[in-house]
């Protein structure tokens, strides 16, 4: 949205002013959640180090061993705790997208508090899908917003309508008393 396009269709300054604020908070707001995926790069670019490194540690093992009873069992050892760690190095990155996926769609959702919100969930029943999609948290959220809909933003805001007096501040303070008296 242009401020041109805005001054095209003929509208006042002021109410530009106030939609290109609000255009922006919610630009910058999704820019905020896409913090989450330098993270989680950050931690395949890691995780695929460590793996490199351990296949690598493996084959030098894997040629050491040939006959020693003692280098194959610590091969095998290797083996099984590299697996081990890979799993768990695996559901950590899963956790992660999953982590970072509820929180955009949640700010998707225009939720005030994430956290509260997140607490509201039964996390069983969310899955993360390959397209980076989460299943299950719509029906959730809807439930959500009829039982606690002031977790939402609905994106209104109330009407201000000062209450003023008459508009003349020259009237004679003393006769202006005398006329509350008589009444």
């Amino acid at each position: 949205m242009k401020r041109e396009e805005l001054k095209n269709l003929n509208v006042p300054e002021e109410a530009i002013d106030k939609i290109m604020s609000m255009n922006g908070a919610d630009i910058e707001k999704t820019k905020s959640g896409f913090g989450d995926v330098d993270t989680i790069k950050q931690e395949n670019d890691t995780l695929k180090t460590q793996l490199d490194e351990r296949d690598k540690d493996l084959k030098g093992l894997q040629k050491q061993v040939k006959d020693n009873e003692d280098l194959s069992k610590q091969f095998t050892d290797l083996q099984d705790k590299y697996k081990t760690d890979t799993e768990t190095l695996n559901q950590q990155l899963s956790q992660t997208k999953l982590n970072s996926a509820l929180s955009n769609a949640l700010t998707a959702a225009k939720v005030r508090n994430p956290k509260a919100a997140e607490a509201l969930l039964d996390m069983d029943k969310i899955k993360l899908t390959d397209d980076g999609k989460l299943d299950g948290l719509d029906d959730q959220l809807a439930s959500i917003k009829e039982s606690d809909g002031y977790l939402f933003d609905k994106g209104t805001q109330g009407h201000y309508d000062p209450k003023g007096g008459n508009g003349s501040a020259d009237t004679d303070e003393v006769q202006t008393l005398v006329d509350e008296f008589k009444q």
